[in-house]
């Protein structure tokens, strides 16, 4: 489906601010039709006086009007009407009996939607007539400000710029809790959620009547940092939003100003109980800060074994043991450095050509010859988990320094890494890696028989990822060493 943008470029080919107010104004009207107990349909009007429908949002507090999704339809003869009549008169259309919808009896509405003082769109709001009962304070409450509302949308001064838009992680919504304030900041409603949320926070008296700025501040106890921007919040003077702690309590706050003719009359507050999602939120922390320590400890271990069989090598004679030692240094550096990787990052993911640059990097500087060695990577491996990463740079060192040590090592020459990865099945990426070096080959075509440590370790790395490698002469010469792993797939 085309995005709102692409329909309105589309249908009304609007001016980026006008277009960029409709943005604003469809992130934050799920509060209109919460507050509505309707659906609301935003309206464009192209050339020739012809409309389409670019928006649909349905209440979260109440049965939906149109079950079917309304984008990119035109409208009837008759609402067609009333959308010219409120964007030529710059006026809702109210209490007017439309058409039943889906076999509903609704009642429609008309908005225009006013930028800096002229209308750019029209808002339609929808209401079942099926399920009017005796209205409850609660509803009678939410009709008012929804009114209101409407007003503030018809003449520009809804939505607010700088209001915290969207549903971010713990941004409370209607039916979390609303309180209505005069103009002094004064509790003049508070549904029983928005109650709950207060008594929660520690405050046992009366609400109503209350200044909302003196009940919150009334029970704070925490030596933690307060949020400057709380008092402008609790009054209901600016569209911001603010977090309350006590006692391990945690609520939500976000302030819609409410204005009539530009001077503010009131304000609504949405509030949630936010103290399970923070807990939860803390104990996540928590555990990302254990495991990067874990990785830390880790690598600071493996650097002392690295530092110790260094140590132990430079006391042995030259030969197999000392040469061997110095293997041995080598692949513990690779393993730490990918647990170094892991300890920096925020999940157990690896950005791994980086790791792969700085491994190959390190093969070739310690690999003695007598030409230069220069090694290049061609794609990328992208990100991968830590459960494959260790393995996967193991496999890769060891055909870089094989490479050098034995392809290269008399004459010199380029070392090629080429990643490619696609996806595959049962929730495993493949990826296929092929080491490519134009040195003196294989010797007589000879593939390696296994004997060695080096193969041995490549091949039970890539078993371990689940996969297969090949060897085989390069064109015109050198030896080119192909594997595939099938990697597991990052979490979402």
């Amino acid at each position: 489906m085309a995005t709102l943008s692409e329909l309105i470029q589309e249908h009304a080919a609007l001016p980026a601010l006008d277009e960029e107010w409709l943005r604003l104004l469809v992130s934050d009207w799920q509060l209109l039709s919460d507050l509505s107990f309707a659906d609301l349909v935003l309206w464009v009007r192209g050339s020739g006086a012809h409309w389409r429908a670019v928006a649909h949002v349905r209440p979260t507090t109440g049965q939906t009007v149109y079950f079917r999704d309304q984008v990119e339809r035109q409208p009837t003869a008759s609402r067609a009407e009333l959308l010219e009549a409120a964007f030529t008169a710059v006026r809702i259309g109210r209490e007017r009996d439309s058409e039943s919808a889906e076999d509903l009896p609704i009642r429609e509405e008309t908005i225009p939607v006013v930028r800096a003082g002229r209308p750019i769109a029209v808002l339609t709001r929808h209401t079942n007539l099926s399920v009017m009962r005796t209205p409850s304070r609660l509803e009678l409450t939410y009709l008012a400000t929804a009114d209101a509302l409407s007003r503030m949308v018809a003449s520009g001064e809804f939505p607010h710029l700088t209001a915290p838009t969207g549903l971010r992680r713990g941004s409370p919504r209607v039916g979390d809790g609303v309180i209505k304030l005069d103009v002094e900041g004064i509790i003049i409603y508070a549904s029983p959620n928005a109650v709950s949320a207060l008594h929660r926070l520690g405050y046992v008296g009366e609400i109503l009547g209350a200044s909302l700025a003196e009940v919150v501040t009334s029970t704070l106890r925490d030596v933690a940092p307060i949020d400057e921007g709380m008092p402008l919040v609790l009054t209901g003077r600016q569209p911001w939003r603010t977090e309350v702690t006590n006692a391990g309590q945690a609520v939500s706050m976000r302030a819609i100003p409410l204005t009539e003719a530009g001077q503010r009359i009131g304000a609504i507050l949405l509030m949630r109980d936010i103290s399970e999602l923070r807990r939860r939120e803390q104990e996540l922390i928590t555990k990302d800060a254990t495991i990067r320590e874990i990785h830390h400890r880790v690598k600071n271990n493996l650097q002392s074994v690295a530092a110790l069989l260094r140590l132990q090598a430079r006391r042995m004679p030259d030969g197999q043991g000392r040469d061997a030692l110095a293997e041995a240094v080598r692949r513990v550096g690779t393993i730490a450095l990918v647990h170094d990787t892991l300890s920096r990052g925020l999940d157990e993911t690896v950005a791994f050509d980086d790791v792969a640059d700085v491994a190959v990097r390190a093969v070739v500087e310690v690999t003695g010859g007598v030409g230069p060695v220069e090694v290049r990577r061609v794609g990328s491996f992208g990100r991968v988990r830590a459960e494959d990463a260790t393995a996967l740079a193991m496999v890769v060192s060891e055909l870089v320094h094989n490479a050098a040590e034995h392809g290269l090592a008399e004459v010199g020459g380029t070392i090629t890494v080429e990643a490619r990865r696609s996806p595959g099945k049962d929730d495993l990426d493949v990826l296929t890696v092929t080491v490519t070096d134009d040195g003196v080959g294989l010797p007589a075509g000879r593939l390696p028989a296994g004997a060695g440590l080096g193969t041995q370790i490549v091949q039970s790395f890539v078993e371990d990822l689940r996969g297969r490698i090949s060897w085989s002469a390069a064109e015109p010469a050198g030896t080119r060493v192909r594997f595939t792993a099938r990697l597991r797939r990052l979490p979402t």
